[in-house]
């Protein structure tokens, strides 16, 4: 059974920290997502190996594995989206749409076993993207679909929210 669309715009959470996980965007940077990343890949790992990972705890909210999965492809499309963002000026973003993608690809009926190494490789190469990023490209810009505009600085504080935020929805 389909969960409701998250509709919000969670831009946001740039401007103030957020109440549920309390991540604060000015702590982060381009430099710092790598770390942030990969101390959390074990912590999915972690999660994906619960024997009730692939259980829904309501009918309003995803289980911990389809959780992993939009990390997984959030880690995916935020590599693209920098690397978009590094190559062009004024990149602009396709539409993404993470409930269309959760059906599309399945997350509900997901096995965690394959998730797991899935959502390692695509955050080990999120986490070597921003890496390599020099301070001086900090700047440049990128705009998505709907018109929220990003730098390279904001999008790592973005995109590392995301990571963070679902973390803290599965008790991670």
């Amino acid at each position: 059974m389909p969960i409701a669309p998250d509709d919000k715009d969670w831009t946001w959470v740039l401007s103030r920290p957020c109440p549920e996980c309390n991540f604060h965007a000015p702590t982060a940077t381009p430099a710092t997502v790598p770390g942030s990343v990969e101390s959390m890949i074990p912590r999915w790992l972690a999660v994906l190996r619960r024997p009730d990972a692939a259980e829904r705890p309501n009918g309003q909210t995803w289980s911990a594995v389809e959780y992993a999965c939009h990390v997984r492809d959030v880690f995916t499309l935020f590599n693209q989206r920098l690397n978009l963002m590094l190559a062009e000026d004024d990149a602009r973003f396709a539409d993404w749409d993470q409930d269309r993608t959760a059906i599309e690809k399945d997350y509900a009926n997901a096995d965690p076993s394959e998730v797991g190494p899935e959502l390692a490789a695509e955050g080990h190469e999120a986490a070597e993207a921003f890496a390599g990023v020099p301070e001086e490209d900090w700047g440049r810009k990128g705009v998505r679909s709907n018109g929220s505009e990003f730098t390279v600085l904001t999008l790592s504080q973005y995109f590392l929210h995301d990571v963070v935020h679902h973390l803290h929805d599965v008790d991670g």
